[in-house]
């Protein structure tokens, strides 16, 4: 019989770094430099900016590696996840939520010893959401969107914490303009992935109510960020550029998601709004870091 080679530690470290989804690590921490850097209001502390974005990126991992637990069953009949390695198998149960559980103690830690405590209770509530609301909830309602959405709108507000301690109307807008920018970017990307959600039983907005439903939500919300990220211009926060940027991109996007009823390829349309937004929350973000030191 042949013997099976046992995995090397660099090989381990890699499966279990993957568990972690570090895009999406990449994606919250640029999100939380905005609003520590907004916060900051040209006083940078690099010290405390590291603390916090190590202890962030500790909780958002163990939410994904949480996330991958509770989805294996799922992930097993998507085209795009059945190759996660706790659907495959390849990592077992127990050494998931140990893994999670230990990522979740450090990141509260750093969180806990360096920064004001609002910042590390705003970052397990936002887990807690991910993992015991959103989760749950991903194959009951079409309401999961926005849920998931809210919980991933608070890495901005940690940050914006972690400086000032507390939670005011800059936090607020920066929060409520990142809600109203990633239900479009999810609607776009459940179009895209229509039918791997439909195999998974997941009823997403497109799968539940209709592609055309989902239109309209993601012009709703398009409207909501045309609407609310420019706001941090006009209560003071930040400059007339970043006022001139967010309102040609919000009116770019805006035009875009218009676009949507007549296109006649759903799924080209989907993925020019799903790169649209990427470049909007980029750029965004750029410009609140690059502003405020």
């Amino acid at each position: 019989m042949e013997k099976i080679a046992p995995i090397s530690p660099v090989s381990r470290f890699r499966q279990y770094l993957t568990l972690t989804k570090p895009g999406i690590i990449f994606g919250n921490n640029m999100n939380a430099a905005a609003g520590f850097a907004l916060a900051s209001r040209g006083e940078f502390d690099f010290l405390l900016f590291l603390f916090t974005l190590t202890g962030l990126s500790l909780i958002v991992g163990a939410g994904c590696v949480f996330n991958n637990y509770l989805d294996r069953h799922i992930d097993q009949r998507m085209i795009r996840t059945k190759q996660r390695l706790t659907a495959l198998g390849q990592v077992s149960i127990k050494e998931a939520l140990i893994f999670g559980l230990t990522l979740t103690l450090l990141g509260m830690t750093l969180l806990l010893l360096f920064t004001p405590p609002v910042a590390p209770i705003l970052a397990l509530a936002g887990l807690l959401m991910y993992v015991c609301v959103y989760s749950p909830l991903k194959t009951r309602t079409d309401h999961c969107t926005l849920i998931g959405s809210v919980a991933g709108s608070i890495p901005p507000v940690v940050g914006y914490a972690a400086v000032t301690g507390k939670i005011d109307l800059a936090a607020l807008l920066l929060f409520a303009t990142v809600v109203f920018w990633q239900m479009p970017h999810f609607f776009a990307i459940a179009i895209r992935r229509l039918e791997d959600y439909r195999a998974a039983s997941i009823p997403v907005l497109p799968v539940k109510r209709g592609v055309l439903s989902a239109k309209l939500q993601t012009l709703i919300y398009t409207i909501g960020f045309f609407l609310t990220a420019p706001l941090l211009t006009v209560f003071g926060y930040a400059g007339m550029f970043y006022f001139c940027v967010t309102l040609l991109l919000g009116g770019g996007w805006l035009v875009l998601a218009i676009k949507g009823f007549t296109a006649s390829d759903d799924q080209k349309w989907a993925k020019h709004m799903f790169l649209f937004s990427l470049v909007v929350i980029m750029v965004l973000c750029t410009m609140i870091v690059l502003m405020h030191n």
